[in-house]
């Protein structure tokens, strides 16, 4: 299933339940993980559920070892939140749970000015080449830990502040780095194949992001 999919899925999932809840909340917000909707729910006097999908595109160049690459990165999530309140109505918490991350970054390699490509300290045409495609994403199920500030059970039918600060684990980024449409001879095709299989450690390194991802988001919520 797709991340259009399971976005769908999990807002209708969202919604429906929340309907069943004497009070709810509609949140949204932006920050590190991009533009995000999110419903929150109270489960118990100091706890709140609170669930939501986050979505930001960009475009970018990155170079890695000798080769400069186009890329396109997709930061796409699906959270399952739970913020703790110490205390009864306060807006400070602390939030853990879940995030659902379908992140990825995607790169194509361009030649250098003379049509050439340096792939492992080894020169090749561009012919020799082809097209050289790359993408790196992460673990599906990243943990999440963090403090915010504002609570929409604490008050009915009127507007909220929210912010959150934390991290969320991700894992080291998982890079795949392959060479397609070559047309000379095989044996340089063979050769080009082997440079870019060393190639992709550089690739990896220079283009997955930190095992800790920060989180910093502010936004405003509506309470029903």
């Amino acid at each position: 299933m797709n991340f259009p999919r399971i976005a769908l899925a999990s807002l209708v999932a969202l919604l429906l339940g929340a309907n069943a809840q004497a009070q709810i909340a509609v949140g949204a917000d932006a920050g590190t993980t991009g533009a995000g909707l999110s419903v929150i729910v109270p489960m118990e006097t100091y706890l709140n559920g609170r669930f939501g999908i986050h979505y930001f595109g960009a475009s970018g160049n990155k170079r890695a070892g000798d080769v400069d690459y186009a890329t396109r990165s997709r930061l796409r999530h699906v959270d399952i939140l739970f913020d703790w309140f110490i205390l009864d109505r306060s807006k400070f918490r602390l939030t853990g749970g879940v995030v659902y991350n379908a992140s990825e970054i995607a790169a194509t390699a361009k030649p250098g000015p003379d049509g050439k490509y340096i792939i492992n300290t080894q020169t090749f045409n561009a012919v020799d080449v082809g097209t050289l495609n790359g993408v790196v994403d992460f673990r599906k199920a990243a943990p999440y830990l963090g403090v915010g500030w504002g609570n929409p059970m604490a008050r009915a039918k009127s507007w909220h502040m929210m912010a959150d600060l934390g991290v969320m684990y991700q894992g080291r980024g998982r890079a795949t780095l392959a060479s397609r449409g070559c047309v000379t001879s095989t044996l340089t095709c063979l050769l080009v194949l082997a440079h870019v299989s060393v190639d992709k450690h550089k690739f990896q390194q220079e283009l997955d992001s930190y095992k800790f991802y920060p989180v910093a988001r502010v936004g405003m919520a509506y309470t029903f």
